[in-house]
């Protein structure tokens, strides 16, 4: 039994079609085939329903499966072990991020990092925070930038940045005369929250609720984008991470609000698995992200909001 008999084997499994396993591994389909029935000959089983289409695993070959991910993967942390030995910054690396904070960092890191570590061959995924976790423990993420603390007893937590909550406040809207907004402002006002399963929704639910007032929050959305249309239409105001209202046009940034000292904030954080692979790589990540953000963020005073 060798590792590229159980490759060629994963690829059937995923693909259903040996033609197409092949030209994924880069042979010749009758080489793919001969190590596959190699295999199989080797362990006494059909993993393949062969003549089915597109082809599915025998109940064996599916077990058999499941072990050959779990013994491909063990052999791809063997290099990573080798690499963090020698401090080395090469190699695949899959990164999730939640969807309120890849359009924003990403521009701000990706150009930077590539340029410092050409041997890094980064795939980068949106996800939200439950996929995020998921993923890590299944091995399937090398490391996740999301919003913290998750608590997790099998993911370590390395703050990067503390992002603060702004209020965008559109001219026709009652707070638009203050200078600066207080928690408490928020308790009689109509406040539109992104749509349910953004983890940044849950902040904003939690810093309202600090405010003790009995809100109810009608309107939703899946972008801040959105939000931002929906309250310079006259239906509310709306709260945007600080990072958010870098980008918006002068006119609308005339709408924005900051809060007053200490200003709420979320964390964001590098969540990645205590089996401690990658390192290299999760560092360089990190002291990337920390640089750059390093002159954008500035905030000293900040109180930071946790939805649990």
């Amino acid at each position: 039994m060798t590792l590229t008999q159980l490759k060629y084997t994963l690829a059937v499994a995923e693909e259903g079609n040996f033609t197409q396993a092949a030209e994924k591994c880069f042979v010749t389909q009758p080489t793919l085939s001969m190590q596959v029935q190699k295999l199989e000959e080797e362990l006494g089983i059909q993993l393949f329903n062969r003549k089915s289409k597109p082809i599915t695993l025998t109940q064996v070959g599916d077990k058999i499966i499941t072990q050959a991910k779990i013994i491909l993967e063990e052999a791809k942390r063997m290099s990573d072990i080798v690499s963090m030995e020698n401090g080395i910054i090469e190699g695949h690396f899959r990164l999730g991020i939640i969807p309120t904070v890849m359009p924003t960092l990403l521009p701000m890191f990706l150009n930077t990092f590539i340029k410092r570590y050409p041997k890094v061959v980064l795939k980068i995924e949106e996800l939200n925070t439950a996929s995020i976790v998921e993923e890590l423990s299944l091995g399937k993420l090398d490391a996740g930038i999301a919003a913290t603390p998750l608590d997790h007893p099998q993911l370590i937590e390395k703050p990067l940045y503390y992002e603060p909550f702004v209020g965008y406040i559109p001219s026709t809207h009652p707070l638009s005369k203050i200078k600066t907004l207080e928690v408490e402002d928020l308790e009689t006002m109509d406040i539109l929250v992104l749509e349910d399963g953004h983890c940044f929704r849950e902040h904003v639910l939690k810093l309202c609720q600090t405010s003790q007032g009995s809100k109810s929050f009608d309107l939703k959305s899946g972008s801040f984008e959105t939000l931002i249309h929906l309250a310079n239409e006259g239906m509310g105001m709306t709260l945007l991470p600080y990072l958010q209202t870098r980008s918006l046009s002068e006119k609308n940034k005339e709408n924005l609000r900051h809060f007053k000292s200490p200003e709420p904030a979320r964390e964001i954080s590098m969540i990645h698995s205590k089996n401690l692979l990658k390192i290299p790589i999760i560092d360089a990540l990190s002291e990337t992200i920390e640089g750059v953000l390093r002159g954008a963020i500035q905030f000293e005073n900040i109180k930071v909001i946790t939805p649990k």
